[in-house]
């Protein structure tokens, strides 16, 4: 997944959750007589979304780990070993340490990334399945950057505008707050090296 471009990516996972036709849906039904309303019923759109985005990132991260588990000195692991240690103990103290530093600016740079992933949710699902009753435009699956487009151009009253600025203004807050929660990490992090 990694190779193709993501956008193309979702579509095709757009076409694979189909309700009528998909391939999940038909190999559901042929194991198990069920078919899954990932399009219409909230928690399973919900579901669906995170299956998707956790396919989407994961060979990121799992380059990013792979390289830091090189990264790490085989001279700790044959002192454990000196040391009477199992492999339990090994990844306890001596691995999850050894990633987690590095890691936690990665980790806090993809949430700011999902945290604004319109694209995602606009191909997928577009935001829906949409709620009844309300105000404003909003879906399920909107996430703060899709329910301000939906605000700001899909409004069934109109146009708002000025709530769209308010919320975008927020988003930028929170994304600042995350990108200087980062550095703090990112700093702490080179300093202990």
């Amino acid at each position: 997944s990694y190779a193709v471009p993501s956008f193309i990516s979702i579509l095709i996972f757009k076409g694979l959750f189909n309700q009528s036709f998909g391939e999940i849906n038909m190999l559901l039904d042929a194991l198990f007589s069920v078919k899954l309303p990932w399009f219409s019923e909230p928690m399973m759109a919900r579901i669906m979304v995170v299956l998707v985005n956790t396919w989407l990132g994961f060979p990121y991260m799992m380059i990013l780990c792979m390289g830091l588990l090189k990264s790490i000195p085989e001279d700790l692991y044959e002192a454990s070993a000196i040391d009477g240690a199992g492999p339990i103990q090994n990844f306890f103290k001596i691995t999850l340490p050894m990633l987690i530093k590095p890691l936690t600016p990665l980790l806090i740079a993809s949430f700011a990334f999902n945290f604004n992933n319109f694209v995602m949710i606009q191909l997928l699902t577009a935001g829906g399945p949409s709620m009844v009753g309300t105000s404003e435009p909003a879906g399920y699956t909107d996430l703060l950057v899709s329910y301000t487009y939906r605000i700001a151009f899909e409004g069934g009253g109109g146009q708002d505008f000025g709530l769209a600025g308010a919320i975008a203004t927020i988003i930028f807050l929170m994304v600042g707050g995350m990108a200087l929660l980062n550095l703090k990490f990112t700093k702490t992090a080179l300093e202990q090296d």
